[in-house]
């Protein structure tokens, strides 16, 4: 996934229904950049059991009685 951009950021907000003024979408852009410049040496190369969303499957399950 590549860093996104104040106009991503701004089209995400307003989709999500929280729009955002360009100067809002341009601090977002610059307050998590370095996390998605972070994980760019192994974006695609994490486990799928890292995915968070199966943390919630596992434990309705009851595997961790």
């Amino acid at each position: 996934m590549r860093r996104p951009d104040p106009a991503t950021i701004k089209a995400m907000a307003e989709i999500a229904g929280a729009p955002v003024s360009d100067e809002e979408a341009a601090r977002i852009a610059n307050s998590i950049g370095p996390g998605f410049d972070g994980f760019a040496p192994v974006a695609g190369r994490l486990p799928f059991d890292l995915e968070p969303s199966s943390y919630v499957a596992v434990q309705l399950s009851g595997a961790t009685k």
